[in-house]
């Protein structure tokens, strides 16, 4: 069985074995196995990571943050198990699982996760079973509360949320409950989100995470960078725009992160600021391509993603936003000056294919590729002559099946079925960007008027070539 089946039934056989191993517990004598039974469901849910979508786990500082959580709660359970019994309510389970669930915004994992951790939490609080479904009730319920977390007042509200419950539950399994019982349960849900509320951007820069909260921090037009876009490269801000609107709405059809797909499309293309003229979108009257040799321009072209790096880093973006610069053009070819350069080849020279190539890498996720498919999709609609419905169609149609072929989607996790639905959505909203308009009979005001139109539309008459492509 290869690793791609096996993370196709990875919540089944985590769950099986995790059964498996709490039934041994409810059999076998405590004092012999529940250390054993601890490193077991530890082993067990370290497989399930190992075998996780590449979507979850592509960042190896990712799987430090969530094994350290884990390996602190198996010290404890094996170590504090035979001192003393550490109260419910000073055991940050409700933390623990607001911090998983932020990070890595993935409800499949975060179970995972929360049976493994309410389980080591209830040996830590005197190895009670009990304890253990109450932990992992409420780390569910806290889960579900800050999943999709977009503003940090919901962290307050799950913390307090989570602290009623865990009381509730408390008073439900050792009745009767005083009030000073309960209280500390109550608390402990507050004191739990007030510390993952001052502490995620600490672990954020730590452990190179980018949650939905820096993510719309970053989605803010009064970024120095979009600024700067605005001023210096409108074009490639409108383009980055409708990128940005084309691959939310392509990501949600497929159950992918939206916000970080339009996040990573605002700043994708920041390395034509060096020199945005040179770019079509930017560009008035000549083309600034005009009189070089095609090998200059296609290095010039090729160099915005090394500038947009460069540029990321200065301003100090998170490595998953660095991602969308680096792979947006993965290692494809710079069709239009390649094939100029054929053209003008002189006799005895060599034109190889790839020193027009991108030094990539490849896009390795849904994000990602999604971007390169709407970044490309974008700048083939700018040129289509009549933008009906059915010629757009066609040509977002060829633009990903060229994309397919060349092998840019080769290491990402999209299926034939996401880029089906990828399609549909691309040709839907272009269809409604260049939509129909109603013809206006043309009349003496019109005519007088025209020089003054045509004035405001200095290259109306100019052929655009998709060199950015």
């Amino acid at each position: 069985m290869n690793s791609n089946r096996i993370a196709r039934y990875q919540p089944q056989i985590y769950l099986l074995v995790s059964s498996i191993i709490l039934i041994l517990l409810l059999l076998l004598p405590i004092a012999f196995n529940i250390n054993i039974l601890s490193g077991l469901l530890l082993v067990s849910f370290i497989l399930y990571f190992r075998f996780s979508p590449p979507a979850i786990t592509r960042d190896k500082r990712h799987n430090y943050l969530v094994l350290i959580f884990l390996f602190v709660l198996f010290l404890f359970s094996a170590y504090k198990l035979t001192e003393y019994r550490i109260p419910a309510a000073y055991i940050p389970v409700t933390a623990l699982a607001m911090y998983v669930t932020i990070f890595y915004n993935d409800l499949k994992l975060v179970f995972a996760f929360c049976v493994l951790a309410s389980y080591h939490a209830g040996i830590i609080a005197g190895s009670s079973l009990y304890l253990s479904l109450i932990f992992l009730i409420t780390a569910m319920a806290t889960a579900i509360l800050v999943f999709g977390l977009r503003k940090r007042s919901r962290i307050l509200s799950a913390g307090c949320l989570s602290g009623i419950i865990q009381s509730l539950l408390y008073a439900l399994a050792y009745p009767p409950a005083s009030f000073s019982s309960l209280a500390p349960n109550f608390y402990s849900g507050i004191i739990c989100a007030i510390v993952v509320a001052g502490t995620l951007p600490v672990l954020e820069n730590l452990f190179g995470v980018v949650t939905n909260i820096s993510l719309l921090e970053l989605s803010d037009f009064n970024h120095p960078l979009l600024k700067k876009m605005i001023l210096e490269a409108p074009g490639t801000y409108h383009h980055s725009l409708v990128v940005g609107n084309l691959a939310e709405r392509a990501a949600e059809s497929i159950g992918a992160n939206s916000l970080l797909a339009r996040i990573g499309a605002y700043y994708h293309d920041i390395g034509k600021l060096t020199h945005p003229e040179y770019f079509m979108e930017n560009q008035r009257l000549l083309s600034k391509h005009a009189g070089l040799a095609p090998s200059m321009s296609k290095m010039i072209i090729m160099n915005h993603v090394k500038e947009g790096i460069e540029l990321a880093r200065k301003y100090r973006l998170k490595p998953a936003i660095i991602d969308f610069i680096t792979q947006h053009h993965g290692n494809g070819l710079v069709y239009y000056f390649y094939r100029k350069a054929l053209e003008e080849i002189e006799q005895d020279e060599k034109i190889y294919e790839e020193g027009f190539r991108y030094p990539g890498p490849r896009p390795t996720s849904k994000e990602t590729a999604i971007v390169l498919l709407a970044d490309s999709v974008e700048a083939a609609s700018r040129v289509i002559s009549e933008p009906k419905a059915a010629k757009i169609e066609e040509v977002v149609h060829k633009v990903i099946n060229n994309k397919f072929i060349d092998g840019q989607l080769d290491d990402c996790e999209l299926t034939l079925k996401d880029l089906e639905k990828i399609a549909q959505v691309f040709t839907h909203m272009l269809s409604g960007i260049y939509h129909g308009r109603i013809e206006y009979p043309e009349g003496n005001h019109h005519k007088q008027k025209g020089s003054r139109a045509a004035a405001f539309l200095p290259g109306q008459d100019k052929k655009l070539h998709p060199e950015n492509l």
